[in-house]
C-alpha cells in the first residue's frame, strides 16, 4: 500500500504545530512543491491579551486576519467564522490549480461541525491530493472519526513531516 493521503500532527503547546507546518511549507516551496493551504501566523500583542490569529494563504501569498476583538474581557472564542471562510474560499481557487498538497492550519471546532476548511479537505482527497493538517489534542477522537482509518498521525517533526510530504506528493 501507498502513503496515506492525509497526514496529521497534534500540536502541543501553542503555536507549535503552526511554526513546524510554515517550516515545512517553506522547504517544500523552496523544492518547487506546489501547495495549496493556509498556515497561521499568531502575531503577539500586548501583555495579557490574546494574540491575534492571521491566515498566511500559501499560493497567493495573502495574509488573511481571523480573529476578532472581542474586548478584553471577553472569554469567548475569538475566532472570526467570516474571516475564515473568505480564507477558505481563496485556498478553494488555489485548488483549482492542481497542487501536489493542500496544507490546513487546523482541523479545529469549525471542521468539527462541518465547517471551515472541511468540505476542501474531503474535496482534495476525493481529487488525489494529499493533505497535511494540524490537529488539537482536544480534537483527536473526533477528527480520527472523520478520517475514518485514513489518516496517519506524523510525529511533530519537521524531516518526518517532510518526508511523508513528499512521499504522499509523489503517490
Amino acid at each position: 500500500m501507498g502513503a496515506t493521503m492525509l497526514g496529521y500532527v497534534v500540536s502541543k503547546g501553542r503555536g507549535e504545530a503552526d511554526q513546524l507546518l510554515a517550516d515545512v511549507a517553506a522547504r517544500l516551496m523552496a523544492e518547487g512543491c506546489r501547495l495549496a493551504g493556509a498556515i497561521q501566523i499568531n502575531v503577539e500583542t500586548q501583555t495579557g491579551r490574546a494574540c491575534e490569529m492571521d491566515l498566511h494563504v500559501l499560493a497567493l501569498d495573502q495574509v488573511v486576519r481571523i480573529s476578532q476583538n472581542l474586548g478584553a474581557l471577553s472569554e469567548g472564542c475569538r475566532l472570526d467564522p467570516a474571516a475564515l471562510e473568505g480564507a477558505v474560499g481563496l485556498v478553494e481557487r488555489a485548488l483549482e490549480g492542481g497542487p501536489d498538497l493542500l496544507i490546513v492550519n487546523k482541523f479545529g471546532k469549525q471542521e468539527l461541525d462541518g465547517r471551515g476548511f472541511r468540505p476542501l479537505i474531503g474535496r482534495a482527497l476525493a481529487e488525489g491530493i494529499p493533505v497535511l493538517c494540524a490537529v488539537n489534542g482536544d480534537n483527536v477522537d473526533r477528527f480520527a472519526a472523520f478520517a475514518d482509518g485514513l489518516a496517519q498521525d506524523l510525529p511533530l517533526e519537521a524531516d518526518a513531516v517532510l518526508d511523508w510530504c513528499r512521499k504522499a506528493a509523489a503517490a
